[in-house]
C-alpha cells in the first residue's frame, strides 16, 4: 500500500483550498499512491464564527469535490475534515471515498478541546462543534484503516478500539498549533503506533491562518516499531511512502501486545 499526504495552509477562502489540494491530490497521484490523505479543515480554516459559517451538508460542495476527484484519479481519498453542517449542530467529520467515487468511510471527531487557563482565556471547541458518537474503520485494497481527528491523538483508547476493530493504519488529520506540536506531536504519533503494532500517518495545516494563529505542519508517518518513515518538510508540501506490511505482521509477532490485552479486565 501506497499512502499520499499533503500538508496544506488553508486559510479562509474555500475556492483557493480546494484548489490547493487538488494541485497536492495531482502531484501524489502521478506518483501511484493507492490513498491520499487531506489534513483537518482542508477546505476552510478559521475562527469558530468563520467555520460555522462556511459549514456544509454531505454531500456538499466539498465532499463532491472529493468524490469526483477520486474518480477521476482511481484513488481513494481521505478528504481530512470539514465542519459538518447537520440538523443537530455542527460536525468537525472525515469522509474518504474508493477509486470509483463511492463513500466508504465517515467520521466526527469524538474528543473535543475544551480548556481555561489560568489568565481566564478560554477555548471551548464544544461550543461550536457537537462530537461523533462511534469509531469508523475502512478497506482500502485489502489494508484496514482507522479514523481519528487531531485532539483524538491523546486519547489512546480510541485507538486500541481501532486496533480492536482490524486497523492496521491509523490516519490522523489534524490543525495542531505550534506550542503543542513542538513538543507532543511526534511523540504522541510514535506512542500511538507503537502500543497498536500499526502504521500511524497523521496528516497536518502548516503556517499562518490568521494574526496570531500557526500550525505546526510536520506531517509524517510512522511505523509499528514507532519509527518515523517519512516527514513533510517545512511549508506546503507533499509525501509519499510504501507501507509495507509484511512488516508490520512481523512487528505484532516480535511485540504480541494485542494477544496480550486483559480483555477480562478492559473489554
Amino acid at each position: 500500500m501506497k499512502i499520499g499526504l499533503v500538508q496544506m495552509n488553508s486559510r479562509q477562502d474555500k475556492r483557493a483550498n480546494l484548489a490547493a489540494a487538488a494541485e497536492g491530490v495531482e502531484r501524489l497521484a502521478y506518483q501511484g499512491v493507492d490513498l491520499v490523505v487531506l489534513p483537518e479543515m482542508f477546505n476552510h480554516l478559521g475562527s469558530d464564527a468563520e467555520n460555522a459559517a462556511a459549514a456544509e451538508g454531505i454531500p456538499g460542495e466539498s465532499s463532491e469535490w472529493a468524490r469526483a476527484l477520486a474518480k477521476e484519479k482511481g484513488i481513494y481519498l481521505h478528504l481530512g475534515s470539514i465542519i459538518e453542517r447537520r440538523d443537530e449542530g455542527n460536525f468537525n467529520t472525515s469522509v474518504v471515498f474508493d477509486r470509483a467515487g463511492e463513500e466508504v468511510a465517515r467520521y466526527s471527531k469524538l474528543h473535543l478541546f475544551d480548556i481555561v487557563l489560568p489568565d481566564g482565556t478560554k477555548y471551548l471547541e464544544s461550543e461550536a462543534i457537537t462530537p461523533g458518537d462511534r469509531i469508523a474503520v475502512f478497506d482500502c485494497d485489502g489494508v484496514v484503516c482507522g479514523l481519528a481527528i487531531c485532539y483524538d491523538l491523546r486519547f489512546p483508547e480510541l485507538f486500541r478500539a481501532l486496533a480492536e476493530s482490524g486497523a492496521e493504519v491509523l490516519i490522523l488529520p489534524a490543525a495542531f498549533t505550534v506550542p503543542t506540536g513542538m513538543y507532543h506531536w511526534e511523540p504522541l504519533i510514535r506512542a500511538r503506533a507503537i502500543e497498536n503494532g500499526c502504521y500511524l500517518a497523521a496528516c497536518g495545516q502548516w503556517g499562518q491562518w490568521a494574526r496570531g494563529k500557526q500550525c505546526y505542519g510536520h506531517s509524517l508517518v510512522a511505523d509499528p516499531w514507532g519509527t518515523v518513515i517519512a516527514q513533510c518538510r517545512e511549508g506546503v508540501d507533499v509525501l509519499a511512502v510504501d507501507l509495507d506490511m509484511a512488516y508490520l505482521r512481523s512487528v505484532r509477532e516480535r511485540m504480541p501486545v494485542l494477544k496480550h490485552r486483559r480483555r477480562d479486565l478492559f473489554g
